[in-house]
């Protein structure tokens, strides 16, 4: 038995049960167990053939992938993946970028990021952007805790509290405000999506916008004139963001994700 002859088989259950993408996640996985690229890993034994398909098993069965191998890669991060904390994910890349673009533009700057979940975004602008000063909140107990473990080795401050009412002692001071916030509106998810915990999926009401529009707000307060916001959303919530930036003062518009759909606000 090999370690290809493993992964076709396993591509094909993972296509049967309509995942995706079977043959990168069935690599993904073999390499987890292998513990090294296929290129370089000797012939499984029994016991990680028995590992691996049980592995499989449950990713055909929506367990997430990065639960399955414990990480998850954000742009130059990879960053411990645990139950109760959402996964983030590639699109959010482009959310990251962004807010690492603007923040490159000032000397020194001051960088909040508000519902920040494992950190992601906030290590990743620490990470990218000399001299910045990065201020991360999460409500969440869970959430918050690892948040605090990721972000420790890179000077990032993290904060516990409610996103909508946080850092009033940097009310008008910061230049950079980004957000992943939860913004599902009500409607069925798919179960991979459904196994994020709640707090960081439901927007609020019917259009999921309750908790995004509180966060415009909120930015408009923390930013200091020709600050920017930049605010991941779902591609039907771009036109009511960007009439929510421009009522409180704000320019606003609606950038797009590498698959052509509306993605984020970037209001200033």
């Amino acid at each position: 038995m090999t370690w290809r002859n493993l992964t076709a088989r396993a591509s094909t259950t993972l296509a049967r049960a309509g995942i995706e993408s079977p043959t990168a996640d069935t690599r993904r996985l073999a390499e987890h167990v292998a513990g090294t690229s296929l290129l370089l890993a000797p012939d499984p034994t029994p016991e990680q053939v028995r590992e691996f398909f049980e592995l499989v098993d449950k990713r055909a069965q929506r367990v997430p992938l990065q639960h399955l191998t414990g990480v998850m890669y954000f742009r130059n991060l990879e960053l411990p993946a645990e139950p109760g904390v959402f996964i983030v994910r590639p699109e959010t890349e482009l959310v990251a970028g962004a807010a690492i673009d603007a923040a490159r533009k000032i000397p020194d700057p001051l960088v909040v990021d508000l519902c920040t979940g494992s950190g992601a975004i906030a290590i990743s602008i620490a990470d990218e952007v000399t001299g910045a000063r990065v201020v991360a909140v999460e409500l969440d107990e869970h959430a918050f805790q690892a948040a605090s473990r990721n972000a420790a080795p890179y000077g990032v401050e993290v904060r516990q509290g409610d996103a909508r009412v946080s850092c009033e002692d940097l009310v008008g001071l910061v230049d950079v405000v980004v957000s992943n916030p939860p913004y599902v509106p009500f409607r069925e998810l798919p179960a991979e999506v459904g196994q994020d915990p709640d707090l960081a999926l439901w927007g609020g009401g019917e259009d999921g916008l309750e908790i995004p529009r509180a966060l415009v707000a909120q930015a408009r307060k923390l930013l200091k004139p020709g600050g920017v916001l930049i605010m991941e959303h779902d591609d039907t919530q771009g036109p009511a963001l960007v009439e929510c930036a421009v009522s409180h003062g704000m320019s606003g518009r609606t950038e797009r994700d590498l698959a052509g759909r509306d993605r984020f606000l970037y209001a200033v």
